[in-house]
């Protein structure tokens, strides 16, 4: 069984990748203290320790990625989650988004179509930290409408469109943030559901993301 160590020299990297972070612009201080409390490296395979805290992507399981640090900062900051707020994150892929959000004092529901990774989560020590985050095997495009509504949602995967259904699973005022298909990369949005339905759409930075499918896969 691996053996998770957070040793001084992968703090003194994350404090580093924490002020590129700032210099890049992320504000939101309780973001980066989340991030700064997170051992990314315990999220990757040990070949990958040595660099586990540059700010980019590397793959995981089933030709996913944990997402750049970067863009998970992003997200997170235009998700702008409160404590005790309900969040369904659609994508869990290595669960560090998840962790961030749980950091936060959000209780998150996080699905994964995946089994594999579904299956690796659940015997992911680290993750028994977070009691607060609920996993979830299924279709993120259909959401969880039993638990329903959520006051955010964050789609960590890139959408041809925005799913339907997931917008009417918030709030009326809750927030979804979600990239979207722009050619051959993916605008970042944030909708704001309206009480009487739809939502109002903001546009911000583009970014690149693997591609958010639908159903469930079982096999390895």
């Amino acid at each position: 069984m691996r053996k998770y160590v957070d040793e001084y020299r992968h703090k003194g990297l994350r404090r580093q990748l924490i002020n590129s972070l700032r210099a890049k612009g992320i504000t939101d201080e309780k973001v980066l203290e989340a991030m700064n409390n997170t051992p990314r490296h315990f999220f990757m395979d040990l070949a990958l320790d040595r660099i586990a805290y540059e700010d980019r992507a590397f793959p995981i399981a089933k030709d996913q990625t944990i997402s750049q640090p970067y863009t998970v900062a992003y997200q997170t900051q235009l998700l702008d989650v409160k404590p005790f707020e309900k969040v369904l994150e659609i994508g869990t892929g290595s669960a560090y988004q998840a962790c961030i959000l749980a950091q936060l004092g959000a209780l998150v529901f996080t699905i994964e179509r995946q089994k594999t990774l579904f299956d690796n989560n659940k015997s992911f020590e680290y993750l028994r930290k977070f009691p607060s985050i609920k996993f979830f095997y299924g279709d993120g495009f259909e959401g969880l409408p039993t638990f329903a509504p959520f006051d955010k949602i964050i789609i960590t995967a890139a959408a041809e469109y925005v799913p339907p259904k997931l917008i009417e699973q918030l709030k009326p005022g809750g927030k979804m943030v979600i990239p979207v298909d722009e050619n051959k990369v993916q605008r970042m949005l944030r909708l704001t559901r309206r009480a009487e339905g739809g939502a109002d759409e903001e546009r911000f930075d583009l970014f690149s993301f693997v591609r958010m499918r639908e159903g469930k896969e079982n096999g390895d």
